[in-house]
């Protein structure tokens, strides 16, 4: 099969890694379907040699992932405190009021929509899985259940709808066909409105060695370099940016349309852009290094497991994300290295982690079974977590992350 990059359309043949064949991360399984086949799908990505976007190749639709949906952005504490402290920023610093209208493309369950809500600022979500859209419906949050994209973009304007503020917060990483949604978005921005985006930034993901962030609902990966191609090609310019600590480490792009001449450049663009092309960004040697570390990793997080158990430990994870689906499929991980992992999200409770069949619990079931080592697989909310679950420390038990590298706290 010629893969070709799905922006530039440049043709695919240098390997950013290889994570071999595992099923959909989200795709958490009955008891009833251990026993029937389950589909897995190559994991390997690529980087272009022109536009350097590193992206998957596609092997799936979206609706076989996102029509029905595993996550729900409302159970983590952090998340919510992140969306709130965002709404507050962005109210404040563009004085918007309820004479504005704000847009959020994948709205999940209405966790950062309801505090635009609560200060009189008229909303829409669109939101394409339904078991998740019913959520925010519930709270209040107008909902459009559909894929986001030029057409669904000519059908709101044509209903009169606008956006002031255009808010894509990590969605852009799940989108197949960049060019329909980035077109969407300059139809739908209002002539003087901002759109802002959120993304993990590829340089933390290399630097930090985050490759279970590598997965199928996430089909590109994208270094700023890329992303101001990205927009400028649809006449949009991206006039700021800053630098999250969310997801390992992510982005917050401020865009305009290009002829929008109210929006000043911020200083923090040029520093960004020094900052990648000093690591090298465009050099395709960062990328091909990427598979050396990717693998010691797997080789350092085995032996830990295979210490412990062979020392009689008990092992149990905290936490059920796509990530630690990626990284327990990846290497190999079932129920003889971790007995069980725990979720706090009802969704994931009772049902088993795709490909490796590893149960999922209610947090309590820790308490009960005293394990000497929780792993920490969702390790962007390490600090959360541990505090939730600190009473391991009564029976001795201790934490443990495997990204960047195996860690013992």
């Amino acid at each position: 099969m010629k893969l070709k990059c799905r922006f530039c359309n440049t043709k695919l043949t240098n390997s950013f890694v290889d994570l071999g064949k595992m099923p959909l991360s989200n795709r958490f399984l009955n008891a009833e379907e251990l026993n029937k086949p389950e589909h897995f799908y190559p994991l390997h990505a690529y980087v272009c040699d022109n536009c350097f976007l590193v992206q998957l190749p596609n092997m799936h639709s979206p609706k076989e992932i996102f029509e029905e949906y595993a996550y729900f952005s409302s159970v983590s504490l952090s998340w919510l405190d992140h969306a709130k402290r965002y709404t507050e920023k962005i109210i404040s610093e563009y004085s918007l009021s309820h004479k504005d209208f704000v847009v959020e493309i994948a709205s999940n369950d209405g966790y950062l929509l309801r505090f635009f809500k609560e200060k009189s600022i008229p909303v829409l979500g669109i939101e394409p899985a339904k078991n998740v859209a019913k959520k925010a419906k519930s709270l209040g949050i107008p909902t459009v259940v559909d894929f986001f994209g030029i057409s669904l973009a000519k059908d709101l304007k044509e209903k009169g709808i606008k956006a002031d503020l255009l808010i894509a917060n990590n969605v852009l990483a799940h989108v197949p066909d960049l060019h329909d949604f980035v077109s969407g978005m300059k139809l739908l921005l209002s002539e003087k409105g901002i759109i802002t985006v959120e993304v993990p930034h590829l340089l933390k993901l290399i630097e930090k060695n985050e490759f279970d962030t590598i997965y199928h609902e996430h089909f590109s990966y994208f270094s700023f370099y890329f992303l101001k191609r990205l927009f400028a090609h649809y006449e949009l310019k991206i006039f700021d940016v800053e630098k999250l600590k969310t997801h390992g480490g992510s982005l917050r792009l401020y865009i305009s349309h290009k002829r929008d001449d109210s929006k000043d450049d911020s200083y923090r663009v040029k520093e960004l852009e020094k900052e990648e092309k000093d690591a090298h960004i465009n050099d395709l040697k960062i990328y091909k290094d990427f598979k050396t570390k990717v693998n010691k990793t797997k080789r350092e997080i085995l032996k830990f497991l295979i210490k412990a158990k062979d020392n009689g430990k008990k092992v149990v994870g905290f936490g059920a994300p796509a990530k630690g689906n990626v990284l327990l499929n990846y290497c190999g991980i079932r129920e003889d290295l971790i007995d069980f992992v725990v979720d706090n999200n009802p969704y994931k409770q009772g049902k088993f982690l795709p490909g490796t069949h590893i149960p999922v619990y209610e947090p309590d079931k820790i308490k009960e079974a005293k394990p000497d080592y929780v792993v920490i697989l969702p390790w962007n909310i390490k600090k959360e977590i541990a505090k939730e679950a600190s009473y391991i420390k009564d029976w001795g038990g201790r934490f443990v992350t495997f990204i960047p590298e195996v860690r013992v706290f």
